[in-house]
């Protein structure tokens, strides 16, 4: 497998996280509202957003988790903090919290 094939692995892994895994937890968490939960989810990409204020934007060799406001280790307490509300303020925390999983999965689990 060469460095290309990993790159290309690491890049689906990543959106397939991203995107679709969260069907799933829609399905399993809220089940009676998958669609709604699901919507909320992908939403929850927007904590994205806080990439733009870096230099470079995109760096494939920065651990995000730690890095950009938003996926700091205070805003992610805050999001645990969020589980325990009810209604959708608790499924933005699954979201989010399932987000920096996916990102914190990204850098630590590709490193070479």
């Amino acid at each position: 497998m060469g460095l290309s094939d990993i790159a290309l692995l690491k890049t689906g892994t990543h959106y397939f996280l991203h995107l679709v895994f969260p069907v799933f937890i829609a399905l399993v968490f809220f089940r009676d509202n998958w669609k709604k939960a699901y919507g909320i989810m992908l939403a929850t990409m927007l904590v994205d957003l806080d990439h733009i204020f870096a230099n470079p934007v995109f760096d494939p060799s920065r651990n995000s988790i730690g890095f950009h406001i938003l996926h700091s280790y205070y805003a992610i307490a805050v999001y645990f903090l969020l589980l325990f509300f009810k209604g959708n303020i608790r499924i933005v925390a699954v979201g989010l919290l399932f987000h920096m999983l996916t990102d914190f999965l990204d850098f630590n689990m590709w490193m070479h």
